[in-house]
């Protein structure tokens, strides 16, 4: 990735920093000579972040709630950063059942409050805006969901993620549009998984943790269908996208798709099985308890306009996506050096051709 080379001594903000895929994603702008500042609510505990000692990688960070807008936007204007990878919010869909409030708070306003930053500020240049594949109105469909297909969210995380994304467009066309110095763009992943991730409720944390309880992993729904993908995959797409877009690409600015290929699109029990063939342990078995809240069966992504714009494909099949992830999760198991094992991951990735 040549373009990814121009990130070296740009002053970059991640918002969500110690995040799973926050984390994944200053590492990987580290490894690429930028300088990287971040936005979070707190340094979560026993995350990617916490146990790499990502913290160290950082030019400074900033503990704040993103819903206040006085101190997001003193923080943006002490930083002054030529780029803004917006990932902060809520993201756990069962949370967003528990607690409805603050989850539309906190995807739509507080993402509402980092483009209002963004138009104030005199020194970004792109910003890339994440928000979800659940943005989408699911109908279960067999084809993958395009940037241009209506969009909607059974559940209240699913439909602040869509409120996000219009909010988002309102944004572009009311004031981006005519600002040749800024773009903005939206971006919707699929599916991700990897190393160090331990969000509640999500499968692969729930996998290692069965593992290290040495009990079966209770499986709700085996047969629902994923698109699963490395979180590298999307992490370094964003990075592909924001850099075009802080060269001056103006054609970019909108909605994008980063999604795997048809053959990662996977049943729940299918990635399971996998991965615990790859790490030598773990067993399943099928939860009878109802589950009461809607879930999707079925949700892909048609990333068509990623191919043809950007040149982008995903790099790593269904097979190295296991494969890696179960590395990680074993060595660590295993208690071996995570952070080398995260950072050879990183490498191997922007090295892979």
């Amino acid at each position: 990735m040549e373009d990814l080379r121009s990130f070296n001594g740009l002053k970059v903000l991640v918002t969500g920093y110690s995040g799973f895929k926050g984390s994944w994603l200053v590492r990987s702008l580290y490894h690429l000579g930028a300088k990287v500042y971040g936005i979070a609510i707190e340094d979560s505990n026993q995350t990617l972040f916490d146990i790499t000692a990502t913290d160290k990688l950082l030019e400074d960070k900033f503990l704040l709630d993103i819903n206040i807008f006085e101190d997001l936007n003193t923080a943006v204007h002490q930083i002054n950063p030529d780029i803004v990878f917006h990932l902060a919010a809520q993201s756990i869909v069962k949370t967003g059942y528990q607690e409805p409030h603050l989850t539309f708070q906190t995807n739509v306003y507080g993402a509402l409050n980092i483009l209002e930053c963004t138009r104030l500020s005199n020194s970004i240049k792109s910003l890339i805006y994440v928000t979800s594949d659940k943005c989408y109105d699911n109908k279960e469909w067999l084809w993958g969901y395009r940037e241009n297909d209506p969009l909607g969210g059974h559940d209240p995380y699913s439909a602040s993620k869509a409120a996000a994304e219009l909010v988002c467009q309102s944004y572009i066309k009311s004031f981006f549009n005519n600002d040749l110095g800024k773009v903005v763009s939206s971006v919707r992943a699929g599916n991700v998984i990897g190393g160090g991730d331990w969000n509640f409720g999500r499968i692969i944390p729930d996998a290692i943790k069965a593992i290290e309880s040495k009990s079966d992993l209770k499986l709700r729904r085996p047969e629902a269908v994923r698109p699963w993908q490395h979180v590298l995959e999307p992490v370094c797409a964003y990075l592909l996208l924001g850099i075009r877009q802080y060269n001056g690409e103006k054609d970019l600015e909108g909605a994008w798709n980063f999604g795997p290929s048809t053959s990662s699109v996977k049943t729940v029990k299918s990635l399971v099985s996998e991965l615990y063939v790859n790490l030598g342990a773990g067993s399943i078995s099928i939860e009878k308890e109802a589950y009461n809240n809607h879930e999707a069966g079925l949700l892909h992504l048609n990333c068509d306009k990623a191919n043809q714009a950007l040149n982008w494909y995903p790099k790593w099949d269904y097979e190295h996506t296991i494969k890696y992830t179960a590395e990680w999760y074993k060595a660590y198991l295993d208690n071996r050096d995570i952070e080398q094992i995260t950072n050879k991951q990183i490498i191997n990735y922007l090295q892979w051709k």
